[in-house]
């Protein structure tokens, strides 16, 4: 990690970036590379939904000055990774219901109102623009209240990264920092 992180600071000491930053880092791992770095991550990119809110992460980065950037804000449900958890939440569309909102709008809503950017991945042109439709009108303090009594679960296990004979991660467990307590 230290050597590309220097390496990264180096393209932007030359001008070749406007900003760096990292991805699917926890707290600990963005504290062992803030250890050497002389400029701290601007984003760190991270699974975040209303099913994984990251509330610990999120507190971190923000003492930190680092901004939080969330992918599958809608919880996905691919063939490898993602779940129902966000678009089929009973709370949301509660929340959606009496705001006349889509359970999308909810949920990206909710993710700005955090201090987080929202990465959605969509194709259809009315979905898109319903996603934009997030910016002229707010949750109310109880409908975060309500938020935050979803069942937490991460969508993407990260299996895929974890082998006991190759590479750094022997466990789930290292891979995710000990945070895995919310994982089902």
């Amino acid at each position: 990690m230290k050597g590309t992180w220097e390496a990264m600071e180096e393209c932007s000491r030359l001008g070749l970036c406007k900003s760096i930053g990292v991805s699917n880092f926890s707290s600990k791992k963005i504290s062992q590379l803030l250890e050497h770095a002389t400029i701290s991550p601007a984003v760190n990119q991270v699974e975040m939904n209303a099913a994984w809110q990251q509330k610990k992460l999120l507190e971190f980065c923000k003492e930190k000055g680092i901004h939080v950037s969330a992918w599958s804000p809608l919880g996905a449900n691919g063939a490898c990774w993602g779940s129902l958890a966000v678009m089929e939440s009973p709370i949301l569309k509660e929340i959606a219901a009496a705001k006349v909102k889509s359970v999308a709008q909810i949920a990206l809503r909710w993710i700005q109102e955090q201090g987080a950017s929202v990465i959605v991945k969509s194709f259809n042109k009315e979905r898109m623009k319903l996603n934009l439709q997030i910016f002229d009108w707010e949750l109310s303090t109880e409908d975060t209240e309500k938020i935050k009594n979803i069942p937490q679960r991460r969508g993407y296990s990260g299996e895929m990264f974890i082998s006991k004979d190759y590479g750094p991660y022997k466990s789930l467990e290292e891979f995710w920092d000990d945070d895995i307590d919310n994982y089902q």
